[in-house]
């Protein structure tokens, strides 16, 4: 059952502090009274309520005295103040200092309890709110940075996925980060203490392959001088990640299958069976169907290893999380290398967001790294930039000059009829800024300060409209 919220009154006078009491006491909240100001801060040092109505005259000390503190304490619980001492100044200053509300003694039971009612409906939206933020638009997962839309799906199947064993077939472009997917479902899931073996098959020798994977006793072949566990073994308990798995050769996927279809193997060179308790997680930078039609995979391994997909977007589909991944690595490897790197410019932003990453984030992360290695700057400019980007550097000489707006005219004291509606005004300003840039919306909107996902929902709204 849900607790009721607190509410905390702070009220000198005990006559008026019991009409109020009265007033509150049908509604569903644990209500306390305190009638100094030091009182109070005790009590909300202690345990913070959700509400605290405040009057401003006390005997200790001023109400504003109590905000200021809780300002300085960073107490963000919301505050109500009730004075006899009522002013538009009194109001605007006990309102910059935190107050929510202001209410003039004396204060009708209906008026009192409808503020009490709002603001805790208002509270109690506001924590679902950030505990939906929370689970549903996260900046970082595990490993991943990104809060764009394509990767919020990606975070959702691994929240469902990560609990179960099903087996996992990751794809997406080289560079997209499928190993760090393929870790992340392992720590969302209940192997987490678990090993965690990874894999990659096109890096380890064919002839090897199957030793890597399964092990082999002493003598099993030339320079086998002693027994060596494979990954099957150290990964019991946990997950295997079979990384570009359509490059494992093809009569050793036949020797896969038995194994993920049985939990059992052979070590090569051994003759005892050997079972083992192992999440299976796939993954490939290419379609994997087309690598069955082509011969490279076997359809009945892959349709084993496939029951849960998921496709890792390319950073050109996710524009939005590009500069909040190059801040994140500007920041640890300026640390890492001792430099003195802040931010990036505007321009720099701009030609970032532009740019289609073939090589995805590996490729913006090692970007990032040559400039912070080779260079040394509060700010990263265009001339810090390595190739390919350093090409994107021509940008038309109208990218530093906006056409002027009528925004210029402010200063001039236009007459009213010269007024224009704030929105048409913006508009205008937007498209100035992205003809200037000949069409390229991330440029125009790095020099205008703003989200590209900004300009593009504003883009679509007017299209709606028009």
């Amino acid at each position: 059952m849900t607790e009721n919220p607190s509410v905390l009154l702070l009220e000198d006078s005990l006559p008026q502090a019991t009409i109020f009491k009265q007033y509150l006491k049908d509604e569903a909240i644990n209500l306390s009274h305190a009638e100094t100001g030091e009182a109070a801060k005790q009590f909300i040092a202690a345990t913070p309520p959700q509400l605290i109505l405040l009057d401003l005259v006390l005997p200790d000390m001023d109400g504003r005295e109590v905000l200021e503190w809780m300002q300085q304490e960073n107490i963000s619980t919301t505050v109500v103040v009730l004075t006899a001492h009522s002013s538009v100044d009194t109001a605007v200053d006990v309102m910059r200092i935190g107050a929510e509300d202001f209410l003039e003694k004396p204060v009708s039971a209906s008026r009192l309890k409808t503020t009490v009612r709002n603001l805790l409906e208002k509270n109690r939206l506001q924590n679902l709110v950030e505990n939906l933020q929370d689970t549903f638009d996260r900046r970082h997962y595990h490993g991943f940075i990104g809060s764009s839309l394509p990767m919020q799906a990606v975070y959702r199947i691994i929240d469902a996925a990560a609990p179960s064993k099903a087996s996992i077939f990751i794809t997406g472009e080289s560079g997209t980060g499928k190993e760090v997917c393929a870790e992340a479902i392992h720590k969302q899931g209940s192997r987490a203490e678990q090993p965690f073996v990874a894999i990659n098959c096109a890096a380890i020798p064919r002839e090897l392959m199957e030793s890597e994977i399964f092990g082999h006793v002493k003598g099993a072949f030339t320079g086998a001088v002693t027994q060596r566990e494979g990954a099957a073994s150290r990964a019991h308990g946990g997950t295997l990640f079979l990384d570009e798995i359509g490059e494992m050769d093809i009569e050793l996927q036949t020797k896969l299958l038995r194994f993920v279809q049985t939990g059992s193997f052979q070590k090569v060179g051994g003759t005892r069976l050997e079972e083992v308790d192992v999440r299976f997680i796939s993954a490939t930078n290419r379609d994997p169907l087309e690598a069955v039609k082509s011969g490279d995979l076997r359809e009945d391994l892959y349709y084993r290893l496939h029951v849960v997909p998921i496709h890792l977007p390319p950073l050109r589909e996710r524009r939005d999380d590009i500069m909040a991944i190059a801040r994140n690595f500007l920041v640890s490897y300026t640390k890492e290398e001792d430099k003195h790197f802040k931010a990036f410019s505007a321009e720099v932003e701009g030609i970032f967001c532009d740019y289609n990453w073939p090589g995805n984030v590996r490729q913006l992360i090692n970007v990032v790294r040559n400039i912070v290695v080779l260079h040394d700057h509060k700010t990263v400019l265009p001339m810090h930039l390595p190739a390919p980007l350093n090409l994107d550097m021509r940008a038309p000489e109208s990218v530093n000059s906006i056409p002027s707006t009528p925004v210029e005219s402010v200063d001039k004291a236009p007459d009213i009829s010269s007024i224009r509606p704030l929105a048409i005004v913006e508009r205008e300003l937007i498209e100035n800024a992205i003809k200037s840039c000949h069409g390229n919306v991330p440029r125009a909107a790095a020099l205008l300060e703003v989200s590209p996902s900004t300009i593009y929902r504003k883009k679509q709204a007017w299209e709606k409209t028009s």
